[in-house]
């Protein structure tokens, strides 16, 4: 269907109210995650688990993004989801700029730089995409179409989709200052810039839906995570919704001392958000009031921080929360992508929404009034040993099957390192935390976080296989150790102890705060591989499917090209032919697996690091996998590549090698190592045998 019969049949649902007619063209990928309610899914059936060996470079765009001028270039990420339609990609860098490209050979269309300082530290610099908007009203000129996409210095910016220019229109020359209403905590000559916007606007119908990215580990009274909706059209605040009750009654009702909840920060939803245009609900995963680690300026269980929550899409009305951290010490945000999908249960199929957690659970509740499809316990947790700290004494749990992620205390016993003296180090400091499993507090001798704030399902989100009833996460297992610092016995000599941890100074609070992985001064972690599994859950049987590892440590010890399972950023992507694509780990290799049983069909290694999620999408009768390969810091190689695949493509293997004969061609040769080394001790055995029986012989 051509885009005018497409934008005209648009144009006449919307104007009858009808939810889902303006749904994409099967071959485009036209929202973040493939579809406005998330998913990570892909029709196309082009690319099969029999054919998937053919796939080959299409072609590779360099977006020229590789820091200059910024004072950390090494922080820099490229975490877009390329959106496409009607055969144009469009995608963002970290840093604001923005291109379109010509989808089936990679061509620049146009870019646009949203100039941001190069001058300062962002505290995430990152931008995980774009969002397009179709003025349903509007005669064909400037700005029909609009590519909105917000940035690290909290500025929501509408391009035109033909020319990248901005819509005069839309706010102030094509641009909204988010900051504005909101308690901005940086100065124009500060180091540090913490209020940003680094997941791309939720769109449906005529409204824009952005929440922020926050800092939350500098202080008590921070920014307020407000959730804003505004007209696609003009650029006017339609509504915004504070996740902080900052009303004394609502606040109390709500589990919080009014006097804190009247000045408390954070609580933000930096994670993308998905809606349900039909019944016109946005659903928005919130993060942690700050700071993150300490919770005496915040005492209750802090409604609505760390839940879901679905808003009136056009007034920004609290329809239903889930609450699935009380009281958040362990910076347990909410940081996927929450999924709309039809789960097929015993009592019939259910309209249900799902969210996974950094804790490794996956939820499940009804999208119109949040009931829980899946069953939640409330369960005990250890206690708190901090002053002036009050836990939560329970957390909601799901049954122990969709527990994803590993949740055992540790002891010195559960050390692990690659030679005897890294497992000594790591059972003295294991020794020295305490570690009574999932969320065990904070404390001043410091604890074991596992999994820790990066881990078990963050930003990469859900993909889920609606045919096969499937959902597919990337689940980290990486142990992280917290420790609070009273404020009267920090000293600079602490950073020297800890050379290689964070700190935060948690202004308004007793306590500073160091966190940092747990790992030997090697920079290994300190418990056994697999520190990431790629797992399904069957929807049906609420069980799982199927996991495996997912990454090898052939960066680093390229002569072991085994998949141990390395820490995953980014997420996989299914098809309805049978496959799941997935970078995430640390050895640069984008993978085809088969959704079914999980291993591995295809793989290519990347120029750079795919902490990214896929897209997939169909032009001129090709499908295409297409993936961002920028890096992170302690992941790999960092880059500025967009690589497209495609049945037979081009085949640059002399740039990129093919990953899986380039794998076998390695493992070849460790086997035939290993073969040669046995060989030679079995000959110096024989030698040594022949040698002995001819000396007794000859005594």
């Amino acid at each position: 269907m051509g885009s005018r019969w497409r934008a005209a049949i648009c144009g006449a649902g919307l104007a009858l109210g009808v939810g889902g007619i303006c749904a994409a063209a099967p071959g485009d990928w036209s929202s973040y995650a493939g579809a406005p309610g998330g998913g990570q899914h892909s029709p196309l059936t082009q690319i099969t688990p029999d054919n998937v060996g053919r796939l080959r470079i299409a072609w590779s765009f360099r977006t020229g993004e590789l820091g200059a001028g910024l004072p950390d270039p090494e922080r820099r990420r490229f975490e877009a989801n390329p959106l496409v339609l009607d055969g144009r990609m469009y995608l963002v860098t970290g840093t604001g700029i923005a291109f379109a490209l010509d989808a089936a050979s990679g061509r620049e269309l146009w870019s646009f730089d949203a100039k941001i300082s190069r001058g300062k530290h962002y505290s995430d610099p990152a931008s995980r995409g774009v969002s397009f908007w179709r003025d349903a009203q509007a005669a064909a000129g400037a700005c029909r179409e609009r590519i909105v996409f917000g940035t690290l210095d909290a500025r929501l910016i509408a391009l035109d989709a033909a020319d990248g220019r901005p819509c005069a229109g839309f706010g102030t020359a094509g641009s909204i200052d988010l900051r504005a209403g909101i308690d901005v905590q940086d100065r124009p000559g500060d180091a540090w810039a913490n209020y940003a916007v680094t997941s791309p606007p939720v769109v449906a119908g005529d409204v824009l839906v952005v929440g922020s990215s926050i800092g939350d580990n500098r202080g008590h009274a921070l920014e307020q995570g407000v959730v804003r909706g505004y007209d696609a059209r003009s650029g006017r605040e339609l509504w915004r919704w504070d996740p902080v009750p900052r009303a004394p009654a609502a606040a109390a009702a709500a589990g919080w001392q009014p006097e804190q909840a009247a000045t408390v920060g954070g609580g933000n939803a930096w994670a993308p958000l998905a809606v349900d245009p039909a019944l016109g609900l946005v659903y928005v995963p919130t993060g942690s009031a700050s700071p993150d680690y300490y919770g005496g300026e915040r005492l209750g269980d802090n409604h609505d921080a760390n839940s879901l929550v679905a808003l009136d899409l056009h007034s920004g009305r609290r329809v239903w929360a889930q609450q699935l951290v009380h009281h958040d010490l362990w910076d347990y945000d909410l940081a996927s992508q929450p999924v709309l999908t039809t789960v097929q249960t015993a009592q019939g199929p259910r309209e249900a929404v799902l969210q996974a957690t950094k804790t490794g659970f996956l939820f499940a509740f009804d999208r119109r009034d949040g009931s829980p499809v899946f069953p939640i316990s409330e369960v005990p947790v250890p206690a708190t040993d901090v002053p002036g700290e009050r836990i939560s004494p329970t957390q909601p749990m799901p049954e122990p099957a969709l527990r994803l992620a590993r949740h055992t205390p540790l002891t010195a016993a559960d050390a692990w390192g690659a030679t005897p003296g890294a497992r000594r180090e790591c059972a003295a400091l294991i020794a020295g935390l305490r570690s009574e499993g999932l969320f065990t507090p904070p404390s001043v001798r410091g604890t074991i976080a596992l999994p820790g704030w990066a881990g078990g399902v963050n930003w990469g989100g859900i993909a889920v296989d609606p045919q096969r009833q499937l959902a597919i996460l990337p689940v980290s297992d990486l142990p992280m150790q917290v420790a609070l610092i009273p404020r009267d016995h920090f000293s600079e000599a602490d950073y020297a102890r800890h050379p290689d941890q964070q700190f935060n100074d948690m202004q308004g609070t007793p306590y500073y705060m160091r966190r940092g992985m747990l790992g030997s001064s090697r920079g290994v972690p300190c418990v056994k591989p697999p520190w990431g599994r790629l797992v399904a859950v069957d929807l049906r049987t609420r069980k799982i499917a199927w996991e495996r590892p997912l990454g090898t440590l052939e960066e680093r010890l390229p002569w072991l090209p085994l998949d141990v399972g390395t820490p995953l950023l980014g997420g996989a992507v299914t098809t309805a032919s049978g496959l799941t694509f997935i970078a995430a780990a640390a050895d640069s290799r984008l993978r085809a697996l088969d959704s079914a049983s999980g291993k591995t069909l295809w793989d290519a290694k990347l120029p750079a690091g795919g902490q990214a999620t896929p897209s997939i999408y169909a032009v001129g009768g090709k499908q295409y996998v297409v993936i961002a390969a920028g890096g992170r810091e302690g992941m790999g190689a960092l880059g500025d590549y967009v690589v497209a695949y495609t049945l037979d493509g081009q085949g640059q293997e002399v740039v990129f090698q093919h990953g899986v004969a380039a794998r076998m061609a390695t493992l070849g040769l460790v086997a035939l190592a290993l073969l040669a080394a046995v060989v030679t001790l079995w000959r110096r055995w024989r030698r040594r045998r022949r040698a002995r029986a001819g000396s007794r012989g000859n005594g």
